[in-house]
């Protein structure tokens, strides 16, 4: 298969959706925000230099600074796997070398962990250095760019420092410090991940070829331009993480990449061995590589060794015409008050129209609710007799008819969300009910999702593709790919995701691969977290109390905004993220005021409608 790509020319639709919907929504990551988000980064162009970065600093670059060397020491596994060894081993005493034992090829694996504190140094008579590192571990890079779950379970590394000399011996060696005991693993800080790495999306097809699922992947910064190309494609090749596999389909058995992608005239060529010589599979992929290669616009051949060729005119409009995701509206803003859903009005927003029947609407608790496609669908947490609640789903075009009362009644039920990948004719969702996972259709039929990680159930969230689910399981966050095929409703295992949270109480997605988190810090909090933990933004450091509802609507390329636009509710009180006011009643729409006397009822459970 042979790839060619022009050199982009911009992306100047995005550009323009992205300002408009900044000026409508008036989001933005706030003031106080005491973290920033790592994402992708800005587009780059074939053959530019905007992401080069030199590799970490050597050994010497520290002196005898022995903080800035034992920070340079987590760094110094960061760049290209290949020379990740040779990188780590100039910082061991020569003496010791052997001590760290190498490894070749998709063999290499990174320890990243997150300082929990800094790293405590104290020196003894000898004028040798002990270094103690309490770490969290977040997980295990692989020479794919896949940041896999952790492996090991330590949480604190101990090794010692020795000068230029060691002590007790006469002579001179190189200046600066040298660990004398290194860990037997290669060890990477979270911070030297997010200096040295860029955070990419590649794609892989559901299990019915019908959407996309996204994937995370982190490329060295150290990588030349020339090969960033070829990079993407071998991970296509080596297929979806392992925790998204029952969501996401590899490519074909035995397809190769025969040569990297070299540039001639301003054109990319790319040469892949593809069984079958199937020009509809030449197609999907087509479709997988320019969404993971967003930077690009211009044009790309596919052709195989046996010369089958597909042929896209411009990268940019066949992106297009072959939207990630169902979203091609701007959200709308909707509440619970006074047990009756209701749309919110806020300045320079455009205010949505409840679909649902006034009959319907009584009684309600909380609700999620979607679109796909020309239908609306409609799910609603309502009060049953004995203080107990009950599901209530229902769906039509403009508005929702028809609503299914369930007949099981549960103590507490968390927001209901849709499946947004499902076909209109076949739709399901998730909730979660007295500390379980259910599965609901439209007929408001609720049957139990197993899961492999122990513990209560007691939030879900589903991503833009419908293939990911984030859930907050015994308190702790995990994600799990969901299979749809055969129009049946099946959870893989879940991964655990580390996060200096705890006590976690509501999730949703933020993007494609970032979720927003409510837990326990010093305080409630709410932060962005990555899907594999490795990056944390705090959003809200103290909200005050413990947040028991949380919805956002998440940031795509499909409709860019510059961050995701939240609501949560805590104590009974709404709030929107970043304003710092609460949701008011005056923001309700099409409420009647109080009678004398009555003090007004607060806004719950709010939630977004796309």
């Amino acid at each position: 298969m042979i790839l060619r790509m022009a050199a982009p020319r911009g992306r100047t639709l995005a550009g323009a959706l992205c300002a408009a919907l900044l000026a409508v929504a008036g989001c933005g990551i706030p003031e106080h925000t005491e973290v920033q988000v790592d994402g992708s980064g800005p587009a780059v162009a074939a053959g530019s230099s905007n992401f080069r970065r030199s590799e970490p600093p050597a050994r010497a670059a520290a002196g005898n600074d022995r903080e800035t060397f034992v920070h340079n020491f987590l760094s110094a596994a960061a760049g290209e796997p290949d020379r990740a060894y040779a990188r780590v081993k100039q910082f061991i005493a020569p003496e010791n070398k052997s001590r760290l034992q190498d490894k070749q090829g998709s063999e290499v694996a990174v320890n990243v962990v997150r300082l929990t504190e800094e790293p405590v140094i104290t020196e003894n008579a000898n004028g040798l250095f002990f270094v103690l590192l309490r770490v969290q571990q977040i997980g295990v890079l692989r020479s794919n760019g896949v940041l896999a779950p952790p492996v090991a379970t330590e949480r604190e590394y101990r090794f010692t420092l020795r000068g230029a000399v060691s002590p007790g011996q006469q002579g001179t060696e190189e200046a600066g410090l040298f660990v004398t005991d290194p860990p037997n693993v290669l060890l990477l800080s979270e911070r030297a991940l997010r200096e040295y790495y860029q955070t990419r999306p590649v794609y892989f097809w559901n299990s019915d070829r019908t959407r996309l699922v996204a994937d995370q992947r982190y490329l060295p910064l150290a990588v030349p331009d020339e090969r960033r190309v070829s990079e993407v494609v071998k991970w296509l090749l080596a297929g979806p993480s392992e925790w998204l596999r029952p969501a996401a389909r590899p490519l074909p058995d035995r397809t190769a990449l025969i040569n990297n992608a070299i540039e001639t005239d301003g054109r990319w060529e790319v040469t892949l061995e593809l069984p079958g010589d199937d020009n509809r599979e030449l197609g999907r992929i087509g479709i997988q590589l320019a969404w993971s290669l967003p930077e690009l616009d211009g044009q790309l051949q596919l052709t195989t060794r046996n010369q089958s060729r597909v042929a896209i005119a411009d990268l940019e409009q066949h992106r297009l015409a072959h939207p990630l995701y169902p979203v091609d509206d701007t959200p709308q803003r909707f509440t619970v008050y006074d047990g009756a859903v209701h749309a919110l009005s806020f300045p320079g927003e455009a205010s949505g129209v409840v679909p649902l029947m006034p009959a319907d609407n009584r009684n309600v608790v909380s609700a999620g609710i979607s679109r796909v496609e020309d239908r609306t669908f409609a799910a609603l947490v309502v009060s049953a007799p004995g203080g107990r609640q009950r599901l209530a789903v229902g769906s039509g075009t403009d508005t929702v008819e028809g609503v299914h009362r369930g007949t099981q009644t549960f103590g507490a039920i968390g927001r209901p969300v849709w499946l947004r990948s499902l076909d209109p004719g076949q739709p399901y969702g998730l909730m979660v009910a007295d500390g379980q996972l259910y599965r609901f259709d439209d007929r408001a039929r609720t049957v139990p999702v197993p899961l492999t990680a122990p513990g209560p159930v007691t939030a879900v969230a589903g991503s833009l593709d419908g293939h990911r689910l984030a859930l907050v399981i015994g308190g702790k966050l995990h994600l799990a790919a969901v299979n749809l095929a055969g129009g049946l409703v099946s959870v893989g295992p879940a991964r655990a995701v580390a996060t200096s949270l705890r006590d976690l109480s509501a999730v949703d997605w933020a993007d494609e691969n970032t979720l927003v988190v409510a837990g326990t810090a010093d305080r409630s909090a709410v932060y962005y977290v990555s899907t594999d933990g490795a990056r944390e933004t705090a959003l809200v450091a103290d909200v005050g109390a413990r947040v028991t509802h949380l919805a956002a609507y998440p940031t795509n390329p499909v409709v860019p905004l510059p961050s995701a636009l939240i609501m949560y509710e805590a104590n009974g009180v709404a709030y929107r993220y970043p304003s710092p006011d609460t949701i008011r009643r005056d923001q309700v729409l099409e409420v009647a005021p109080p009678p004398a006397g009555v003090r007004p009822g607060s806004p719950t459970a709010p939630f977004f409608l796309y």
